[in-house]
């Protein structure tokens, strides 16, 4: 075994190389003279729920001048969204960027029809307010039949300053529901989902802000969509809709993409993709699709010795669990942790067991292989109200760590577009353990961090009332060795769920946490939801042949 500290420059080990991606067309890895297919010398924070971004994003945004770039992609926006208040509802906001001469351009999926509970209106209305006030904001459907562009992301150039550029990825969606705090008392802007989660849903998530060479990454992924010559959409239906709404259908060019930010940080940064095999004719930078987040999960989860931390929106797919399932049969000694959504979003009697019989048969899996090594959470706020995890976080043995708009599922992994970020921070954690797994990689300071900050949120420690932070910080001390953390999350929830089941009787202990117990779904109902599953839920975006090999 190698010393700690004599791990391969960048994180070698943990990071795919160029030829690894699976993906030759893209410019990603041609952009540096040394070939590297990361960057290095970034600073990256987490920015740990909606309020948290939104405020920053407002100031960012305000603070942009004529002749800035402002990009950005995703999934639903709605105009009305406030940031930060009256007067900051994202559309405005946009707006107001565009109208002092920012150069704004977006791109946003086109979505299904509002009729099937998607956000084609919404979306379209975004677009219309950014057009009118001199922005550009084209309506996407460049994906498979039934696929979605899901990236979430925007980044800010400032030129003549490239120290304040900054670029923004992960899973919060500039939309209703997002606007949330460590509180979960839910956005006041509010979608219904399932009724469990109440009139205003309590809502976690985890986006990430960029600062150095990264951004420029970012950039050239939205310039690779940007630039696709091919039209927005194949549907004749679709066509004609846009000429009714005189929608904007071309996009009009860019200024050249400025140098990347000078290094600023220690944190490697990989940007990792899904693009679907696309029937009939690919897209120019990913002919075949690319896959290159199910293949990081495969080099990572091949050195997981310790703990693998999730945070995950659905953890289906046994196909895509098998990954952590070989990593826990592996290595007697590897615990998993996942945080998920205790009620899917739907649950209604047909769309119910369509989501659930994805994850009751991952969860078979994961058990198999694990046994008790295996703990699966839901989240709730004080009121005892379910919190929906929306988040997409994965730690790997504090070295690797991945935030982005992917989930753990099949959908995400080889059907719809996702952006995430892989990140590898040059800087070791001192603190014991300092190499958890054991490999000689030594914890990493972004990586344990970003953990540690979770897992105190959801055991909602009680500070000494003389010693402000004193539960905090005697917290992360515990959570420090994977082990100890694995059963502090299992107490927790013992305790949370020991009290509901008492009638509530008595001061509400501590934390969060409640046992994920996944219901029992009859025959019948499997039987009818499964090829539902995978038709409309988790459908598979691989060629044929991969499929078969089950390989990414």
């Amino acid at each position: 075994m190698r010393p700690a500290d004599a791990a391969r420059p960048g994180g070698a080990d943990w990071l795919l190389a160029a030829g690894e991606r699976g993906n030759a067309a893209t410019r990603l890895d041609r952009r540096r003279p040394d070939g590297a297919a990361w960057s290095r010398g970034n600073h990256v924070r987490p920015l740990v729920h909606g309020t948290a971004y939104f405020a920053e994003l407002l100031a960012e945004i305000r603070a942009l001048r004529a002749g800035d770039l402002l990009l950005f992609t995703d999934w639903r926006g709605d105009p009305d969204e406030r940031l930060d208040g009256p007067g900051t509802e994202i559309g405005t906001v946009l707006s107001r960027a565009a109208g002092r001469g920012v150069v704004v351009k977006g791109l946003l999926w086109r979505s299904h029809l509002d009729g099937l509970q998607f956000s084609e209106a919404e979306n379209r209305h975004l677009g219309e307010e950014i057009e009118e006030a001199g922005g550009e904001c084209l309506l996407d459907m460049r994906v498979r039949p039934g696929g979605s562009h899901h990236q979430k992301l925007v980044v800010l150039r400032h030129p003549g300053r490239p120290g304040l550029d900054i670029a923004y990825v992960g899973g919060v969606d500039l939309c209703h529901n997002r606007n949330d705090d460590a509180a979960h008392h839910g956005d006041r802007q509010s979608l219904p989902l399932a009724p469990a989660y109440g009139p205003h849903p309590p809502w976690h998530d985890v986006q990430l802000a960029l600062r150095g060479p990264a951004v420029g990454d970012v950039e050239a992924v939205f310039r690779e969509r940007w630039e696709d010559p091919s039209p927005l959409s194949r549907s004749p239906l679709t066509r004609l809709r846009s000429l009714a709404h005189r929608e904007d259908s071309r996009a009009d060019s860019l200024p050249p993409q400025a140098a990347d930010p000078a290094p600023c940080g220690t944190q490697t940064v990989q940007l990792l993709r899904t693009y679907p095999n696309r029937l009939l004719s690919g897209y120019p930078f990913a002919p075949d699709g690319e896959r290159s987040i199910a293949r990081a999960y495969d080099k990572a989860l091949r050195r997981a010795r310790a703990l693998i931390y999730l945070e995950d929106q659905y953890l289906w797919s046994p196909r895509v669990v098998a990954y952590f399932a070989r990593a826990l049969r592996g290595h007697p000694g590897l615990r998993l942790i996942a945080v998920i959504p205790t009620v899917p979003e739907q649950d209604g009697r047909l769309t119910g067991p369509m989501n659930l019989i994805g994850r009751i048969n991952a969860l078979e899996e994961l058990r198999r292989a694990g046994g008790r090594r295996v703990a699966l959470y839901g989240l709730e706020n004080h009121a005892g109200t379910p919190v929906y995890v929306h988040a997409k976080v994965c730690v790997i043995d504090d070295v690797w760590a991945s935030v982005g708009s992917d989930n753990i599922n099949l959908r995400s992994w080889t059907h719809d577009s996702e952006l995430g970020c892989a990140v590898y921070d040059e800087t070791p954690d001192p603190r014991l353990p300092s190499d958890p797994g054991g490999l000689g990689d030594g914890a990493r300071a972004f990586a344990r961090e970003l953990r540690l900050e979770l897992m105190r949120e959801h055991l909602d420690p009680r500070d000494d009332p003389g010693v402000p932070g004193s539960a905090g910080r005697e917290a992360a001390g515990v959570l420090l060795d994977p082990v100890a953390a694995f059963e502090a999350f299992a107490a927790s929830a013992a305790a949370l769920d020991a009290w509901h089941a008492g009638g509530r009787r008595g001061p509400r202990p501590p934390g969060r946490l409640r046992r994920y117990v996944p219901p029992d779904l009859p025959a019948a109902q499997r039987l009818l939801a499964a090829p539902l599953n995978r038709l409309l839920v988790d459908p598979d975006g691989r060629p044929m042949g991969m499929r078969r090999r089950n390989v990414f």
